[in-house]
């Protein structure tokens, strides 16, 4: 018994194939990131981030056009080689435009044993509290 296929029959199973691999792997990271880190809004954030680590992982050029204040800038592009520099007794708040660079920095920390990890929800994109730019 032969079954006809036509071209557009293979192509649409082809793209649920490659959707349901997209969606599987996204609900992986989000997984991994809810066990070593917690989303927090900007109330939380601002309460808590004068007794944290609080990190911008935008690149260089974005942190000298606004961050927010008492940040320091590791792009995430260097963040494997800076994550030495942080103290693993005090809590790590970290922030992008998002929240795509913040967890993938979450997921290295938890493996390096950080406990406490926060993101900030609506990254810095809708930031509304205290901000400095850089003079240059």
């Amino acid at each position: 018994m032969v079954i006809a296929v036509s071209g557009w029959t293979i192509y649409t199973i082809v793209l649920i194939l490659i959707l349901v691999i997209w969606g599987g792997w996204q609900l992986s990271t989000v997984i991994r990131r809810n066990r070593v880190a917690t989303l927090i809004d900007e109330k939380t954030f601002q309460e808590g981030m004068r007794k944290a680590q609080v990190v911008d992982l935008r690149e260089k050029k974005d942190f000298k056009a606004g961050h927010i204040l008492g940040a320091r800038s590791i792009p995430f592009s260097t963040f494997r080689t800076a994550q030495n520099q942080f103290r693993p007794d005090l809590p790590v708040y970290l922030y992008d435009q998002g929240k795509t660079l913040s967890t993938r920095a979450a997921i290295t920390l938890g493996k390096a044993g950080f406990q406490e990890i926060y993101i900030l929800k609506t990254g810095y994109a809708r930031w509304e509290g205290k901000t400095k730019k850089s003079k240059y």
